[in-house]
């Protein structure tokens, strides 16, 4: 069996939970408060900061120069192009580009990026892979599940964000970092393995509960 599809099985109780979450199904059907998609778009542009850091280390880890480049592309992609759409689309809720670099993380969403950063720094590839792939994965199969909600892709808000993560060039970020993977354990021992699949189970984990700190619009549980 091959790694991801491990992963997959593995990752299947905690990603459902985040396919019924009343955030993506708000998302979905079109009912989801505004105020709490815009925490969500605000919190969501931080953490692309620091995922745009892990493609750049990504580059810096990788053992041939396809995979350089590949890393390289998708650093460009998020930094010059996925943030740039979000600002538009911000923009398009009354989010100005001030208020967006003016935005201060939420515990959870320092918590995610944190962890990711620090398995990154500390580990090989595999390791930076595994904690990357919940997002770009599990946005996917979430895109496509909306998708298929009647008149979800056109919602006059929500429409934009599920066409974009069920679309097939979204799709393929999934899939290289899966394929990568993948080959990259062809010969992993059980218990890399095993380290591999906590890292990947603790992402995913960090996944849904970016979708409950959205729907709770949850900061810093004290006050200064």
């Amino acid at each position: 069996m091959k790694l991801s599809e491990r992963l997959y099985e593995k990752a299947q109780p905690i990603w459902e939970q985040s396919h019924s979450h009343p955030f993506v199904q708000g998302i979905g059907n079109g009912t989801l408060d505004i105020e709490k998609f815009k925490f969500f778009m605000c919190q969501d542009y931080l953490y692309l900061i620091d995922y745009a850091r892990l493609f750049a280390l990504g580059s810096l880890k990788a053992h041939n120069l396809e995979t350089m480049q590949t890393f390289a592309k998708m650093l460009h992609v998020t930094l010059d192009e996925e943030m740039s759409l979000h600002r538009a689309y911000a923009k398009r809720l009354g989010i100005s580009k001030e208020e967006l670099e003016a935005t201060k993380p939420a515990p959870t969403t320092l918590a995610y990026s944190s962890y990711m950063l620090n398995i990154a720094q500390r580990g090989s590839l595999k390791e930076l892979l595994a904690a990357v792939m919940p997002c770009a994965w599990s946005y996917y199969e979430i895109g496509k599940k909306l998708s298929e909600t009647p008149g979800a892709m056109e919602h006059v808000w929500y429409g934009e964000w599920v066409t974009m993560y069920q679309s097939p060039e979204f799709g393929e970020v999934a899939e290289w970092q899966i394929d990568l993977l993948d080959q990259l354990t062809e010969s992993s021992s059980e218990e890399e393995l095993l380290e591999l699949e906590e890292i990947f189970l603790t992402t995913s984990r960090f996944e849904y509960m970016f979708w409950d700190m959205s729907y709770q619009q949850a900061m810093w549980p004290l006050h200064d």
